[in-house]
């Protein structure tokens, strides 16, 4: 027996940074809204207070805040010829859950595109040949920089984003990143405080003709009211951001940042602990009309809406595409359909740094954004003439955190255990920084998204697949950038070691096991021709033009940033077009 609600305007598949950023937009448009989260009601001055909320065991061990598997899940493999199987245990990526999403355990990292990031396909063909791109499916967004600056420097403003503006209406300005697209505005809030070892890696980098800025940061450097009129606190440099959430109001998070200003509104309604099995759509197929859930009673319920917005994790709004029958699986063998094509990581490596007792850099006093940063080997901002790969990523140095469990760096060569190792802790913990290098991932034919043939959730629904590699490209690339962050740290003054490590290193797989990013991409991606994507320039499925898509799963490739910032310019984008182009007149906003 399915229980059928009120009609609503507007029904919202999740509650992080774009379910709330869509509620609180949409129900000032007049729209009536109802959102529905599979997880918790939670907040951050009730929910994420110290000392309880530091808990290194519960929350990044344990992963408390993160989807729980033996409910939700996906399963994995390499390539097509495998037999995936279910991940039971999380690793590589942490996916949230409950009010807010992965947006309470993110480290606040908030970067924007760059120019040539949004125009990839055409970019790279025009300065290097079509050659370059061969074996890929990497494609333009279909929206450049220009018309998505003015969302990117709101989102800016809605987290009170810390750092300098490298780029200002044109102008390089000393101290920012002079690589990004102009901006019409500076940050809100100046930069974080540089620790001792991010001061060595600016002076370096800089020595040696690079362009060291400091990482724009959505932990606030001070008192601050963002435009929605929600109060932010300055950041106590902790260390726990990522795996955690903020109770000092520090770190801007979606319940602080929107839901707070939005819960009371006559147009907003939450439901919580409520799954959403499918999206229903009308008898010709062309419409959505509704999505269906089993509610915190356990009870099936169906929510019709005249618009559906799916703000769901990337890879859970591509599963309930799947499911419930949206647009066109995509087929790997013959390269046709759309829904689960694209799909991209990140590609990670890294340097560790160890000083000599001269240097402190107590790591015990961090955030998820400390970060002293070069751009110079990120997107195109570099010459790929005969290097045998697209696209890069940002090196950076960045402090943040020094906790107990996770945190024991040791220099190469070390034993694993025992009493040596002690010491080795004991004698690098307070003279350590490591060097990120966070490289993008370029989509292939091969790796894609679809659905479980064999295993099946608690809702008897298939699980969604994923196959995955790193594509030849981005081991070539993440290669070449880690060889410039190790000439870097081989540079720095009173260092006495220095370790790397690669996800992507050639002959090594990638692992579900050890964490890399929560930076999952693509499967339902953007663009202009409907052949190969599944949503129209404005987020708008081609298959049903009253169903909006947000998320990382719109972007066609992934960036050698972290995606928060570029997605959010890509929500407050379409949310604009809902707005002045839809909702009066609802049909389809580009011929497909």
């Amino acid at each position: 027996m399915v229980t059928e609600l009120p009609k609503t305007d507007v029904v919202i598949v999740g509650a992080g940074w774009t379910g709330l950023a869509a509620a609180k937009e949409l129900a000032d448009a007049g729209q009536r809204c109802v959102v529905i989260e599979r997880g918790d009601w939670r907040h951050d001055a009730t929910s994420f207070g110290a000392p309880e909320e530091h808990d290194e065991l519960k929350y990044a061990r344990r992963k408390g805040h993160m989807i729980d598997t033996p409910i939700k899940t996906l399963s994995f493999r390499n390539t097509s010829d495998q037999t995936a199987r279910p991940i039971r245990r999380l690793g590589s990526f942490l996916p949230g859950k409950g009010l807010g999403g992965a947006g309470i355990h993110w480290n606040g990292q908030l970067w924007r595109p760059l120019e040539s990031d949004l125009s990839m396909r055409s970019h790279y063909t025009e300065r290097y040949g079509a050659a370059v791109l061969e074996g890929t499916n990497v494609q333009d967004w279909g929206v450049s920089y220009d018309e998505l600056e003015p969302h990117l420097d709101f989102f800016d403003r809605v987290c009170g984003t810390a750092g300098v503006a490298g780029n200002l209406n044109g102008e390089i300005r000393e101290g920012g990143n002079p690589f990004e697209g102009p901006r019409s505005a500076d940050y809100p809030n100046p930069p974080m405080t540089p620790s001792p070892p991010l001061q060595r890696f600016r002076d370096t980098a800089r020595a040696m003709g690079y362009h060291p800025f400091q990482m724009p940061s959505a932990n606030v450097t001070r008192a601050y009211e963002n435009p929605y009129g929600a109060q932010l606190h300055p950041c106590t440099y902790c260390g726990f951001c990522e795996r955690f959430g903020c109770g000092y109001f520090a770190k801007a998070d979606p319940i602080i940042c929107i839901y707070d200003v939005v819960k009371d509104h006559e147009n907003f309604e939450l439901r919580m602990n409520s799954h959403v099995l499918r999206v229903e759509t009308s008898a010709d197929g062309k419409t959505a009309t509704g999505v269906r859930y089993i509610d915190a009673r356990g009870r099936e319920v169906f929510q019709p809406a005249d618009t559906v917005c799916l703000n769901a994790y990337a890879l859970w709004n591509v599963h309930l595409m799947l499911v419930s029958g949206l647009g066109t699986p995509y087929d790997p063998k013959t390269g046709q359909g759309t829904v689960g094509r694209n799909y991209a990581y990140q590609t990670m490596a890294a340097v560790s740094v160890f000083f000599d007792e001269e240097v402190w850099s107590n790591p015990f006093m961090g955030a998820g954004a400390l970060g002293m940063t070069i751009d110079d080997f990120n997107g195109d901002n570099f010459d790929h003439t005969g290097l045998g790969f697209v696209g890069g990523g940002y090196i950076s140095a960045n402090q943040t955190n020094g906790r107990p469990i996770n945190y024991q760096p040791t220099p190469p060569g070390t034993p694993s255990w025992g009493a040596e190792w002690k010491r080795a802790v004991r004698e690098n913990y307070l003279h350590h920084v490591s060097l990120a290098c966070h490289g993008s991932s370029v989509a292939v034919p091969q790796n894609h998204l679809d659905l479980d043939p064999t295993y099946v959730d608690d809702f008897g629904q298939p699980l969604l697949r994923m196959t995955f590699d790193f594509p030849e490209n981005d081991r070539k690339m993440s290669a070449y950038v880690l060889s410039k962050a190790e000439e870097i740290a081989r540079n720095m003054d009173n260092v006495r070691a220095v370790g790397t490590s690669n996800n992507a290193a050639e002959g090594q797989g990638y692992s579900v096991v050890p964490y890399q990013t929560t930076h999952n991409t693509g499967g339902a991606v953007i663009g202009t021709d409907p052949a190969t994507s599944v949503v129209n320039r404005y987020g708008q499925m081609w298959d049903h033009h009253n169903v909006f898509v947000f998320g990382a799963c719109l972007f066609p490739q992934n960036l050698g940033y972290n995606p928060t910032g570029p997605l959010m310019g890509l929500a407050y984008w379409t949310l604009e077009h809902m707005k002045t182009d839809y909702l009066a007149n609802p049909r389809p906003l580009m011929d497909a």
